[in-house]
Parts: C-alpha cells; structure tokens; sequence
C-alpha cells in the first residue's frame, strides 16, 4: 500500500482509486433499478391539486429537482477530478444519486449519466431511503434484513452515506395513508438525520490527526473511519444544526420559519418544508400539515443558470424555477435580521442576526459569502461613505472596508509540495487540508469545543459560547445624519467563477459556467437584512459619551494606541481621521480638541509629537511595552518637572 507522500509531486491528478472514496451504504448492484420509477409517473397524483403545496409542484421547481442539471456543480467537478482521481464518484453520490442506482456514478466524470439520473434528488430516491439505525417497534420491518445484507451499515449521517431499499419499497411518514401502490410507514423521514445524509460533508480521503491537523490519506484504502467529523470538512449543515438549540428542543421564531405550522421550529423539514395546508394526492385529503417539497435554501442564482442552460428541457419548467427561485429569496431574508445602533464618538454599531438553524451562511463552502454594506449620507442625502461596496458592473466587493462572512480552505505546506499548487488559500478544494478562515455566523447554542471537535470551529473571528450574533462597527465621517445599511448574500464570486474556468483543461464547463455567470447578472447579490438609522450629533474621542473629552477619553485613547490594529473595532471612536488606525496623530487631533483646564494628558509614546502607529502585540509584548511605556513616562514627567524648576 503506497502512501501519497511516496508519490512524486505535481502528479496531475492525484492517483486516488475509488477504494480510497468508499463509504458505507449502498452501493452500486444493491438496488433493482428496474424497481425506482421516474418523478413523472410519481405526478401522475401527486401535482395538480388545488393549491401550491402539491409535493410534485413544489419539488420541480427546487434545486433537489435540478441538482443534475447543474453546470455550477459539472464546472466544480471537472476541476475537482483534474486535481485528484475518481472524487467525481463521492460528488455524485449526492448531487445526483440515481446515479448509484443506474450504475453511473462508476464514471467519475459524470459522462455516463442517464436523463434518470439528471432529475436529481427525485421523489423516488427520497422515499425509498432506509433509516441506518434499525429501531425496533418503529422502523418497517423488513428494514432489519435490508441492512443486516449491506457490507457495512453507516453508524453516521452525512458523505452520502444512505441506504436504499433493494426493491424500492416506497416509505413516508403517515400511517394513515392509502396510496394505490405498497407503502411502508417511517418515522425517519420525519427526521433530520435524513438530510444530514448529504448536508454534512467531508472528503474522506483526508483525515484529521491527533494535533487537530489534517493530512491525506494512504492511497487505495477507505478512510481510517466512517465518522464525517474525522474528515476535512466540505460542508458541516447537519453538524451546526445538531450542535444548536433548535436540535435540542427546538427554537420559537414566531412564525419566522414553518409555514402554516410556525412557533417553535427544530428539525431541517420545519424550515425547509415549511407547512402548507392541501391535498398530497389528488384523491387524498386535505391535510393541515402538510408539508411543502420546496427544500428552498440559498439557490436562488444557481436556478437561474440552470433555467438558462437547460432552456427547452421539458423536466425544466420555466415556471416552475421562477417559483423555486422566489422562494429561495424569501428563505434568505428570513434567515438574517439587522440591528442598528449609533455609539459614542462617531460610530455605528451593525449586529447581523443568524436566525437559521446553522451557520450563516451555510452549505457548500466555495464562492459563497455574506457581508455588510453601509452607505452614510448627510442631511441632503449625499453619500459621504460607504463600507462594503459591490461594483455590480464589474462584480467587484470592497471587502477590506468590512466583514465577510465566509468559509476559505487552504493547503498546508505538506499538501502544497505533493501537489504542486501554492501554500495558502485555494480555489483546489479537493486537494484543500487546511482551514484557513470560518467566520461564519453560528446558530443558537453554539458551543465552540463542540463544533471544533465536529469539524466545524471559528476561524479568523471571534464568537462566544452562546452567540448567534456579530457585532461590526463603522466609522461615522462628520455631517452623517443617516445610515442605510443592508446585509447582502452572494452564491459564487467573480474571483471563484474565474478560477473554475481557467483551472478547466478538461471540458466546455468552466467556458460554460462563465459564460452563463455574465448573462445571468454575475450571481447578482440577494439582500437578507436591511435598515436605515438617523444619525445624530456626536464628539470624535468622546469613549463615554458623556459629550465632553475628559481623561476617561484620555486614557482609552492611550490604551487603544497600545492595542494598535488588533483594537481597531473598540478603538474606533478615537480614530480622528478614519484610516481605520489609532495611533499619535490622533493623540495630536485629540489634543487639538481637548477643551482643557491645562494641556491635554497626551500617551507617554506620543509625548514626542512622533504620529506613528503602535503595532499590534502578543500579550508578552504588550506586558513589555507597557513596561516601557511606564518608564518612558516616568522619564518624561522628570524632565518637564527639571523645566518647572529652570523656569
């Protein structure tokens, strides 16, 4: 057995065997696919009734429907493949899981599939999947044998680890239902461990080590262990869902997500199959809790580039995509709220909410992200500036002027000189084996030992045990009277939709993916939260807001020029000439404004007149500085009483 580091560098693509992506479940030959019948014929009763909550009709409109005719999710695995060996067989375990029925998946490249296979996550796959964990007295029966004949039964949810009944044996969770066709009753597909089959994500082809760091596997081998937190995270949805409050009893969001059904919301279906009222059947009855099939997520700009390619595909109904995409858009503004509040000195402070059940924003990592923007106007509503500014014309963020909430991954200096690629942050997820920045919003119940050790940790900013929220603070310019301020999302950036074309040696998919990027409006951003805050009068250096400099001001200035950058987000109320720094010239501006009795107490280190920064510090070094600062001080107040005296 060869490990990977044996193998010389740069090999182009890395020699993993399909060995090395098994995971338990069902596999290829375990299904009679002659058993699993085509969404359409699932229509046939299940569309059409007379409201919009028909399973059929909600379904075909969502990306669950379309996830094989994605060309954003081909562009990824064509890259993916061109870096590391049979990884497209993983992808389309999920993305399009018919494929493990037809045989398909065998063929990394997706080249083999079917239009069976195109339609995704369909109604079949669905309501023929097995819960792992036989319960006894409430799983069907026959489910014991199905799994007791697999050659190994998964122990987790997620890497697409599902099982499927062999003879396709329909199931859903109502007893009290008399379809024309055998039906079994499973409390399972009430459950979120259900979904977590495919919404938490690692590559198992590298694991975690025992320092936390991760590294590839040997080559031709299954992973060490089937359990996802073990593996290099890809995407942690289920994980941060069942990590949060809403897992553990639920959340009351007041009707903010569910449906008809609203108040207290717990599982992936309460939000993403929000109930409403209707017939599943045309000839069932009315049910009051009903649940929608429009599995609405972030998706908003993928249908519409699935919509564009595939124009003419009567398994893509124009309206039916318009339908998924709206709703999509209004899942996305109920998971975000916004609150707005001026602090003292000329600062606004932004806390974005997460109201969802995992992290904001969640799912798949690449090219997604979150920020804020801030316009600031004075009274004649003239922009004096804005934070976090998008350039729709040329798809460009100002993304040092704020917070962006995203995941990045990276390659590890091991991982680069096997690869080729260098160290650092990367667009080459499939080779990625570092974490390199997570500051994703976290979900009610956050704890930040439980999700570091589920593979999901912070990285790269800062969240308290319990905290569903971020607070980002804005520099106010005189003459603001008003702020407008919107938290916006975006699903793929200019930056990664390049990347996946100029990485793509192999087929038309980058050219294609790009190309439907510009017609569609560059994955436009979608706003989740906004407001408008009036902006009243306020004091540069006033920390205490109590309207007038005094030495309380004096000493926090003193203290945040000792911070230098590490600070900035406390410290702004004292950063007279909004460079986004805090250091002697605005010791010097302070002084300016210092309405006395004497001379203002300046920071020993700028008593020289020097406007210089302070560099931010370990805590060894502050303890040092702070040291020099006492005796720089010291010395000082010496030689200007030696002055008093000679005068």
């Amino acid at each position: 057995m060869m490990g990977l580091s044996a193998i010389a560098a740069a090999a182009d693509p890395l020699p993993l065997t399909q060995r090395d992506f098994l995971v338990p479940g069902t596999q290829v030959g375990d299904v009679d696919a002659s058993t699993f019948f085509p969404p359409q014929l699932c229509s046939a009763c299940h569309s059409h009734t007379p409201n919009d909550s028909a399973p059929y009709d909600s379904w075909r409109g969502s990306l669950m429907a379309q996830a094989g005719r994605d060309p954003l999710f081909f562009a990824q695995m064509t890259t993916a493949n061109q870096d590391v060996a049979n990884v497209g067989s993983y992808c389309l375990r999920c993305h399009v899981p018919m494929a493990v029925v037809s045989g398909s998946v065998a063929t990394p490249d997706g080249s083999a599939l079917g239009n069976r296979d195109k339609d995704g996550v369909d109604c079949h796959f669905c309501h023929a999947m097995v819960d792992p964990v036989y319960k006894p007295g409430l799983s069907p029966p026959q489910d014991q044998a199905i799994l007791a004949a697999l050659d190994q039964v998964p122990a987790h949810a997620g890497n697409a680890m599902f099982v499927l009944d062999p003879e396709g044996l329909r199931r859903g969770p109502r007893s009290d239902a008399l379809p024309p066709h055998s039906l079994a009753t499973s409390p399972y597909h009430r459950s979120a461990a259900l979904c977590g089959s495919c919404h938490d994500v690692g590559n198992v082809a590298v694991s975690r080590q025992g320092d936390g760091t991760y590294r590839y596997n040997a080559l031709d081998t299954p992973a060490p262990t089937a359990d996802p937190a073990q593996h290099f995270p890809l995407e942690r949805t289920y994980s941060e869902w069942r990590l949060s409050a809403f897992a553990s009893g639920g959340v009351d969001m007041g009707g903010r997500f569910g449906g008809d059904g609203g108040g207290v919301v717990s599982t992936c279906q309460d939000c993403h199959m929000p109930v409403r009222g209707g017939q599943a059947c045309t000839s069932g009855p009315d049910r009051p809790d009903l649940r929608s099939h429009d599995f609405a997520g972030a998706s908003s700009w993928v249908l519409d580039i699935i919509g564009r390619y595939n124009a003419g595909d009567p398994a893509v109904d124009p309206a039916a995509i318009a339908t998924g995409m709206a709703r999509a858009n209004d899942m996305l503004g109920r998971a975000a709220s916004l609150e707005l509040v001026q602090q003292p000195g000329g600062v606004l402070r932004a806390r974005v909410i997460n109201e969802s059940g995992h992290k904001l924003p969640t799912g798949h990592i690449e090219g997604r992200r979150a920020w804020v923007e801030v316009r600031v106007l004075d009274a004649a509503s003239n922009v004096l500036r804005t934070y976090g500014g998008y350039d729709a014309a040329t798809a460009e963020l100002d993304e040092d002027s704020t917070v962006v909430y995203e995941m990045a991954v990276g390659l590890s200096p091991a991982a680069a000189a096997l690869t080729g690629h260098p160290v650092g942050r990367t667009t080459h997820m499939a080779l990625a084996d570092t974490v390199v920045k997570d500051s994703r919003i976290p979900p009610r119940g956050f704890v930040n030992a439980a999700f570091a050790a589920a593979g999901a940790p912070t990285v790269g900013r800062d969240y308290a045990d319990g905290q569903y929220w971020d607070d980002v603070r804005f520099w106010l310019p005189q003459g603001a009277a008003q702020v407008q301020v919107a938290v916006h999302y975006q699903t793929a950036t200019r930056h990664y939709i390049e990347a996946l074309r100029d990485a793509n040696v192999t087929d038309h998919w980058g050219d294609t993916l790009h190309d439907l990027w510009e017609q569609s409006g560059r994955s436009p951003p979608v706003t989740m939260a906004s407001g408008n805050l009036a902006i009243g009068d306020f004091l540069r250096g006033d920390f205490n807001g109590n309207g007038a400099l005094d030495q309380a001001d004096a000493d926090r200035l003193a203290a945040c020029i000792g911070a230098g950058a590490a600070g900035i987000e406390a410290c702004l109320a004292g950063d007279f000439n909004g460079d986004r720094r805090v250091d002697c010239s605005d010791a010097q501006a302070f002084a300016a404004a210092w309405p006395g009795p004497g001379a203002a107490p300046l920071p020993p280190v700028c008593v020289a007149g020097t406007a210089r920064a302070v560099p931010a510090s370990s805590g060894w070094g502050l303890a040092l500085l702070g040291a020099l600062l006492l005796l720089v001080g010291a010395g000082a107040l010496q030689r200007s009483l030696r002055r008093r005296r000679r005068v």
